[in-house]
């Protein structure tokens, strides 16, 4: 008997135990506040033939889990490719994820069990996640698994958006609104590594954090509008959205980059945002974009290599254990997080 004969009963004979087990995971069956949230069992996933089986040690809550947990539109949920939350099909959330590799596909060829990994996948707050290979990158070793899962979608949202929508340049000035957030603390700190000039806008109880974060000039929102202060800027990173497109342009140089990363409260006036900001560029020297991050192994690698030679710090305001998974739900929800917020799996 040739060795592919032996090998195909033994897959097959993972696959089915695979399927049988089951896992303890965040998982909602509808849409609501925090408090559909709850510890249930879910079936241990399988890999496909392009991802990794991780246990997963930690993983991050963004916005876009809450908005999806309050029930987002249809077309969201198209574009995201998430069928809507039942008691047939529980959702749960996370997207962020760091762990130890289980088992990988027959097509993986970078990762083995027992590696390192963090990366972007769909159900991160569970035992056990598969993330595809073109997503996933190795954890250096001077990365605690909290930092890692703190990255993907917060720091590839702020590499993306400066250097790839942004075209960032040294000695530019550049504007982050919202740079006390997970998004913010990640763009503040690369945009100085870009060599930019920095300005961060951020509430009073967080002026310090910025600066602290090589921020050169911070505006506290409760005591000044950027919008009418008499700077000018090559690039603004808007990651919070509480300023209309107009506002903002009022401060932009002719030439210059607003870049959308966040859209305010609900999903709906996120995609609005989107489209007015397409249809600005079309007629005015300003460029608008709106950015959704893509997991690009690659960039999750530079980010990882940035954190470990000390050029960037994630900032993580709070820990919760996944048995907690409300609490930390609720607190990110206020929108009031600094940096990041983790769930601690195992």
């Amino acid at each position: 008997m040739n060795a592919a004969a032996i090998e195909k009963p033994i897959a097959e004979a993972y696959r089915v135990e695979a399927r049988s087990a089951s896992i303890k995971a965040a998982i909602y069956t509808r849409s609501g506040s925090p408090e559909v949230l709850e510890i249930g069992d879910r079936q241990k996933p399988v890999p496909k033939d392009d991802q990794v089986l991780i246990r997963v040690c930690a993983a991050s809550l963004n916005p876009l889990d809450w908005r999806l947990m309050r029930g987002a539109p249809f077309l969201a949920r198209l574009i995201f490719r998430l069928p809507k939350a039942t008691a047939a099909q529980p959702a749960c959330p996370g997207r962020d994820v760091a762990g130890v590799v289980e088992t990988a596909g027959s097509k993986v060829t970078q990762f083995k069990p027992g590696h390192e990994v963090f990366g972007v996948c769909e159900n991160a707050c569970a035992e056990y996640a598969c993330i595809s290979e073109s997503r996933t990158t190795m954890k250096p070793a001077g990365v605690t698994f909290e930092q890692a899962a703190s990255i993907p979608v917060a720091g590839l949202s702020a590499i993306q958006g400066l250097r790839d929508k942004g075209k960032i340049q040294a000695g530019q000035k550049v504007l982050i609104n919202g740079a006390a957030g997970g998004v913010g603390t990640f763009a503040v700190q690369m945009a100085k590594h870009f060599g930019a000039e920095v300005t961060g806008v951020c509430s009073t109880r967080n002026v310090e954090l910025v600066r602290s974060l090589g921020a050169d000039r911070v505006v506290d929102y409760n005591r000044e509008d950027f919008t009418q202060g008499t700077q000018r800027y090559d690039l603004i990173l808007d990651c919070v959205g509480n300023r209309t497109l107009p506002e903002c342009r009022r401060v932009m140089n002719p030439r210059s980059k607003c870049v959308i990363v966040g859209g305010g409260k609900k999903m709906s006036s996120a995609m609005g945002r989107a489209a007015k900001a397409f249809v600005m560029s079309l007629f005015m020297s300003q460029k608008f974009s709106f950015l959704l991050a893509r997991g690009r192994k690659e960039d999750l690698a530079t980010i990882a290599g940035l954190i470990a030679t000390g050029k960037v710090t994630p900032v993580i305001e709070r820990r919760y254990k996944l048995a907690e998974i409300r609490k930390a739900m609720a607190h990110l929800e206020e929108g009031h997080a600094r940096g990041k917020v983790v769930v601690i799996v195992s």
